[in-house]
């Protein structure tokens, strides 16, 4: 039980900072889906609204892959990653982010946009995550 209490003194000053700026994207982003469905007068899914299908992908997309590489930023963040690389991998993180919802909301075909923040999101997960194995194996070897 200990080392849960010693666990939630842990800052973690870097991800607070992204997942707070992606927090807010996400409540910008919900409430534009709110707005469609407001339009649309659409409770429940996307009632075939083709601009409320379209809202409602561009906020799912960041919430399949935000929690998943904040989890990674927080694991390597708490491992002792340098500042500059946390703020490399989170700025990477929240462009891409901001890139693809930007050209997934003006079009639901192939956009600049929408490549590039793929591209960057899938990067910064990678490299996290290969950071958080290397981080391992140096902790493990110091065993």
């Amino acid at each position: 039980m200990e080392n849960i209490a010693n666990m939630a003194n842990i800052p973690l000053p870097m991800t607070a900072l992204y997942a707070g700026m992606l927090g807010l994207m996400l409540v910008v982003l919900s409430m534009m889906v709110i707005r469609q469905r407001v339009k649309a007068k659409v409770d429940l899914f996307d009632g075939g609204d083709p601009q409320l299908g379209q809202a409602i992908r561009v906020q799912g997309n960041l919430t399949e892959y935000l929690p998943l590489a904040l989890i990674l930023m927080a694991v390597v963040e708490i491992n002792g990653a340098p500042d500059l690389y946390l703020h490399i991998g989170g700025s990477a993180l929240l462009i891409a982010r901001l890139l693809h919802a930007y050209g997934l909301s003006k079009s639901s075909g192939v956009s600049v946009g929408r490549f590039i923040g793929t591209i960057g999101t899938f990067i910064m997960i990678a490299v996290a995550a290969i950071y958080a194995v290397i981080q391992y194996n140096g902790y493990v070897q110091a065993i």
